[in-house]
């Protein structure tokens, strides 16, 4: 096993990681990454969004190697019910440049490309290497890990968890809470294999150009979740998420839910006569801003999905977690460039940066939606999508009956599903946690 001291060990070779791993070796400093699965991105699965900006910061020039899908051009939401959908769509030729803002990509390609960057700066990678224990000294103060491979502990001067919201490392240790239930949502998908120009038909798109359709509504049985299709050069990723509180106090599986959403008439006509050549499952953090936890400690900072960084309002998730990981590889090599110990309160300078950027502020903003989201979710997605179907229906049929009668009955529907009261409530609620 490994003998030498390391400047920091990297629990983890996803977005956080990779973006931390690279951030310290670019500057000089001896890192070990350790990533339990057979290569970076093969335990990964994502709709698959990557937001330029914050790669920019890392890596300026990754446009010309990464492995990227599509340049979306496009965002589609749809608010659906069991046989129709009310959407609105964005589409803005600032959007259809050469040097796009977002990206789709496969995971498993970009996690191990982006791990690749960091092994050329000097990142020592091992795969299928679980760290099961971090080691700490007499005082508490974490200075290396332990492995499922033979041999001793490997040291280090600081470790960065950037396990996933389902790493074990930090929960056996204590560091942070397991997450509950109610702050985890299931994710699967499907990957549907289709010609390009296919594609580009379906989606009226052409060369690098791309889609995505976010979906919310009675797709989800009245639980918390979304769907999601997003395009790929030679395919289409779709998939669905639900809390998996909701999942258990429901008996639904997920796999039954993506079965129904992609039968929806909204959405079958998109992957007709596709191939189906992937499956997979993950868990994403969903608890938000309160669900954040200690993020430094003696000798050990948390970053990316395990620190519980991810928007559900927006559905960003990748971009937090490579800006928490850039952030966490800065503020390690300001203290080691002074010589500083890793002590907590030294390690604090990681969440004071984090504090200052978009991931925390962000976070804040929208620190009540979760709970609204968990709560209402009944409201959110089963009754309301209904209504405005309804409503939408009644406004686009021409049928011979009064403008006025129908506007009565749309308004009649609504009183009726919530009631007065109970419609100034959602306002009120909602309003207040979207502030």
């Amino acid at each position: 096993m490994i003998q030498e001291k390391f400047d920091a060990i990297v629990i983890g070779a996803g977005m956080a990681g990779n973006a931390a791993a690279y951030t310290m070796a670019s500057r000089g400093l001896k890192v070990l990454q350790l990533e339990r699965g057979e290569y970076p991105g093969s335990k990964n699965v994502q709709g698959g969004i990557l937001y330029a900006d914050m790669v920019e910061k890392i890596i300026p020039e990754f446009r010309n190697e990464a492995p990227l899908e599509r340049r979306l051009i496009e965002q589609r939401f749809w608010f659906m019910s069991d046989n129709a959908h009310t959407g609105m769509h964005y589409r803005n030729d600032d959007f259809n440049e050469e040097k796009g803002n977002r990206y789709t990509i496969i995971r498993s390609q970009f996690d191990r490309w982006f791990a690749k960057q960091g092994q050329a700066k000097g990142v020592l990678l091992l795969c299928e290497t679980t760290a099961v224990e971090l080691i700490q000294d007499p005082y508490g103060k974490v200075i290396g890990v332990r492995t499922d491979r033979s041999g001793g502990p490997i040291h280090a001067d600081v470790v960065v968890l950037a396990e996933g919201v389902n790493g074990l490392l930090g929960t056996r240790s204590e560091l942070r809470p397991r997450p509950q239930p109610s702050q985890v949502a299931l994710a699967v998908k499907e990957m549907h294999f289709l010609p390009a120009e296919v594609i580009e038909q379906r989606f009226n798109i052409k060369g690098d150009e791309g889609v995505v359709i976010e979906a919310a509504g009675t797709i989800s049985k009245g639980m918390a979740g979304m769907g999601f299709v997003y395009t790929n050069k030679e395919s289409v990723s779709v998939g669905l998420g639900c809390l998996v509180s909701d999942f258990a106090e429901n008996q639904t599986s997920p796999a039954h839910l993506l079965e129904l959403f992609k039968k929806h008439p909204s959405v079958a006509p998109l992957i007709a006569g596709s191939e189906v050549k992937e499956y997979a499952a993950h868990l994403i953090p969903e608890g938000g801003y309160k669900a954040i936890p200690k993020l430094f400690g003696n000798g050990y900072v948390i970053c990316g999905d395990a620190a519980q960084l991810n928007n559900a309002v927006h559905r960003e998730g990748s971009n937090l977690a490579m800006t928490s990981g850039r952030i966490a590889g800065e503020a390690i090599f300001q203290i080691k460039s002074r010589r500083d110990p890793f002590t907590a309160d030294n390690l604090a300078l990681y969440k004071q940066m984090l504090d200052e950027s978009f991931v925390i502020k962000d976070l804040k903003k929208y620190k009540d939606m979760p709970d609204l989201l968990h709560t209402q979710a009944s409201n959110l997605f089963l009754t309301y999508p209904q209504l405005v179907t309804k409503a939408m229906e009644n406004f686009v049929r021409v049928d011979g009956t009064p403008k006025i009668e129908k506007e009565k009955h749309t308004f009649s529907s609504f009183r009726k599903a919530r009631g007065a009261l109970g419609l100034l409530g959602d306002a009120v609620r909602f309003a207040r946690a979207w502030r």
